[in-house]
């Protein structure tokens, strides 16, 4: 019984270290991903860029953190996922760097071709990872073709199935609605307005698209029989959609940190659907379901379990405490001087 409880912790830890990926970088991925629509002008650009400087990389810290704790309270998990779907990983690990060495060397060299060409590795390293993101998690919340030893049976088109196109495409949108909701709360005037009336188009779409997934998951997935049988998760798709729709008034009122806040607590919401979903499955088998992975069978030991709680009751306050402090330090809008 005892290690019952310290997979629960550790399965919801997890599930929260992924919802704060999502929320965290999905902003920063969101903005790159609608650079081009939203940056026509120098200045524009510099101001997205600037506005993203200096949160990008401890955002990534997220999905790292969310990769190591799978490494080492679920390593069964670890290995199976990230053999199975090591070709999207891959392209998802291409591309965050694409985009890191693009912010970082847009501004080396003042010539118009070395910026177009860093812009155009922002805007594909921004919009490849929700994307792959979305293929990937869609393609969990299904089942992956895993046989008993956890051998993948497939490759990497064998995840770019219908339900898991969709899951990409949500999760583009969804993060462009996050990312401009960004822009126009760090930024003044222009952008600002340009942003929040793109914010309310993806939000639209985003809408949709969640509608369609969660028809789609009742339909080729297991995720709504937890609902079924414990009605008030129900709280998870309802904050969701609540959280999105709130969007709109946010930005007509010109709120604009509201507006941000919301998609944050849609995302969120979402993410917690899913995973509550899942649990206690961390990697279903679309071949037999007694081939699932799940937290019971696929943890660590648990003296590993409990020495990983002590370490995160102290460090994850700390981690915290310091984004906490860095949002609230760079929290200024991008003026003209910033820039």
């Amino acid at each position: 019984m005892e290690g019952n409880i310290y997979q629960i912790i550790w399965f919801v830890l997890w599930a929260v270290l992924w919802t704060g990926y999502f929320v965290l970088d999905g902003f920063d991925l969101g903005a790159g991903s609608a650079f081009y629509l939203l940056g026509k002008k120098e200045e524009e650009k510099k101001a997205i860029y600037q506005a993203l400087g200096p949160f990008w990389d401890g955002n990534e810290v997220w999905l790292i953190t969310a990769g190591g704790a799978t490494f080492a309270a679920f390593p069964k998990t670890y290995a199976v996922m990230f053999s199975s779907l090591y070709s999207a990983l891959l392209l998802l690990l291409f591309s965050l760097i694409l985009r890191g060495v693009s912010i970082e060397y847009r501004n080396k060299y003042d010539k118009p071709l070395w910026k177009t060409l860093w812009d155009l590795g922002f805007f594909l390293g921004s919009i490849l990872p929700p994307f792959l993101l979305g293929v990937a998690f869609a393609n969990i919340f299904q089942g992956i073709p895993i046989d008993e030893k956890g051998i993948y049976h497939g490759s990497l088109f064998t995840l770019l199935n219908p339900f898991g196109i969709l899951g990409g495409i949500l999760f583009v949108f969804c993060f462009a609605a996050h990312g401009c909701n960004w822009i126009a709360f760090k930024t003044n005037g222009e952008l600002s307005e340009k942003a929040a009336t793109l914010s309310k188009k993806f939000t639209a779409v985003t809408l949709i698209l969640a509608g369609l997934f969660f028809f789609g998951a009742y339909l080729s997935t297991n995720l709504w029989q937890n609902y079924f049988n414990c009605p008030l998760l129900l709280v998870f798709p309802v904050l969701s959609l609540a959280g999105f729709l709130m969007i709109f008034p946010f930005l007509i009122k010109k709120n604009f940190l509201g507006a941000f806040l919301a998609s944050a607590v849609g995302i969120s919401g979402f993410s917690a659907w899913g995973f509550a979903g899942l649990f206690p499955n961390m990697l279903p088998s679309s071949l037999n379901p007694a081939w699932n992975l799940t937290i019971y069978n696929s943890s660590s030991s648990l003296l590993t379990l409990q020495i990983m709680t002590i370490v995160a009751l102290i460090f994850v306050p700390i981690v915290l405490a310091y984004t906490f402090w860095a949002y609230k330090t760079f929290s200024f809008k991008i003026s003209s001087k910033e820039i």
